[in-house]
């Protein structure tokens, strides 16, 4: 059975912004501005976007 996976794109710099949102951020695998990966959908994961929804994009 595939897992459903969700586009999660880094649309603002990191920079000023709190370290523990830093390491959520890389802890999704983005690194750069306009980055996007593609990260499993589950509760975790959803949590991590959720804390910093200012910073990621979500694409269908």
């Amino acid at each position: 059975m595939t897992q459903k996976k969700i586009k999660v794109r880094l649309f603002k710099s990191m920079i000023g912004c709190k370290k523990a949102h830093r390491a959520t951020v890389r802890g999704l695998g983005l690194s750069r501005v306009n980055q996007t990966v593609e990260v499993v959908d589950n509760p975790q994961v959803r949590g991590m976007i959720l804390s910093v929804n200012y910073l990621v994009r979500v694409e269908a």
